[in-house]
């Protein structure tokens, strides 16, 4: 028995690992690249096709694109074939400091080449973005608690960390808030400003962005404040920017602020559970969605392994819930959108699936596809749209 599940376990890591599939890609072909927590299971960063068949989505498995150590969240730049990977770690070269690499992307295979890597000035990160013009590539480190901007030239060969802000403080939980914890960067729409959830200390810190120097300014005011021990972990804004949301881990609730995109500033609007009122067991949120209708809102819940659905007031941007749809796994953690707004790809990063699953455009509910796709700890899923798209 015990050789008989030696053998399966191995066909599975087999699987995860296997090389680019040989049938061909298309310009047409839309592909996903999901980043993973390497070790037993996984090598590093993997690809797939995303496939409709019989008006039924799945995910067709490409194999590993690119060996990486602990490449967690990703960023990807359609018009230049770019792939920008986290390397999640406490030390890069001898240094103590996570790293950033970034990757050419080909088309007609799926793989990822290597073009560059650098330090992220700080260990532990966790959450990048890629700005608008291309040239600016934001990190938010964890265990360093600190932003860092990073230049990127054309070819996509990343420079040194060029500016960086540190954060102090700390707040009411012993576990998890002795210290700073920046756990996420998010751009307003306008790009003025960039704003940083920090866990560790309950804040959002506000910095003015110039895309154009490279820098980050802190603001006045230079932060909103959440809830003590609320944990604040992602954020998404209304395309309209009008509202912005913020994900709270420790606590598992969803604030909504209102945006004054001239000062950048934050006024909180409402508070909500992510939780279902009957739920009495541990959870913490992850990722937060905002729609681009502007209408729906997503928060995942790692215990309730539930996707929470929220509709947006047009004119308050207040939240109301509509209802939990579970994620078909465990431990929910990042969740994606398809280029055309009609598909999220929910990865459970405790069972090594990732399901896909068709959006009412009108309420927002969810239904997912019965073809789960094979993935070794998922943490995070970007999409590559069709050439010229």
């Amino acid at each position: 028995m015990h050789a008989r599940l030696l053998a399966l376990f191995s066909l599975l890591i087999g699987c995860f690992s296997t090389a680019i599939a040989a049938s061909a890609l298309t310009p047409s072909d839309t592909l996903v690249y999901v980043g993973t927590y390497t070790g037993p299971k996984s090598q590093g960063i993997y690809a797939f096709r995303l496939r409709s068949d019989a008006n039924e989505p799945s995910l067709e498995p490409l194999g590993l694109a690119a060996e990486a150590v602990q490449p967690s969240f990703l960023a990807i730049d359609p018009s230049r074939n770019l792939l920008f990977a986290l390397n999640e770690s406490a030390s890069w070269n001898g240094q103590p400091t996570g790293s950033v690499t970034s990757y050419a992307i080909d088309r007609t295979t799926g793989k990822l080449r290597k073009i560059s890597e650098t330090s992220s000035a700080g260990a532990a990160p966790c959450h990048l973005l890629l700005d608008r013009t291309g040239r600016n590539l934001l990190v938010a480190n964890y265990s360093a608690g600190n932003v860092a901007l990073l230049r990127v030239d054309a070819d996509g060969r990343l420079g040194a960390p060029q500016s960086v802000q540190q954060h102090r403080g700390q707040s009411v939980n012993p576990a998890r808030q002795k210290g700073p914890h920046a756990h996420a960067v998010t751009l307003d729409p306008a790009e003025r400003f960039l704003f940083v959830c920090d866990l560790g200390i309950d804040k959002v810190m506000v910095y003015r962005f110039d895309a154009e120097k490279g820098t980050l300014i802190p603001n006045d005011p230079a932060f909103a404040p959440l809830k003590p021990g609320a944990g604040p972990r992602h954020m998404a804004f209304r395309p309209d920017g009008r509202f912005a949301y913020v994900v709270n881990e420790l606590d598992s609730t969803v604030t909504a602020f209102a945006y004054d995109g001239s000062g950048g500033r934050l006024t909180e609007v409402q508070t909500v559970t992510t939780l279902p009122a009957t739920f009495t067991g541990r959870s913490t949120t992850a990722e937060i969605l905002v729609h681009p209708n502007g209408r729906l809102l997503y928060a995942s819940n790692r215990g309730h392994d539930t996707l929470a659905r929220f509709t947006i007031d047009p004119d308050s941007g207040r939240l109301t819930a509509t209802g939990h749809h579970p994620t078909g796994g465990k431990t929910p953690r990042h969740f994606g959108l398809d280029p055309t707004g009609t598909l999220l790809a929910m990865g459970n990063q405790g069972t090594d699936t990732i399901v896909l699953a068709r959006i009412d455009q009108a309420t927002g509910a969810l239904t997912s596809s019965p073809r789960v796709a094979s993935a070794p700890s998922p943490v995070c899923h970007v999409f590559l749209p069709p050439a010229g798209k």
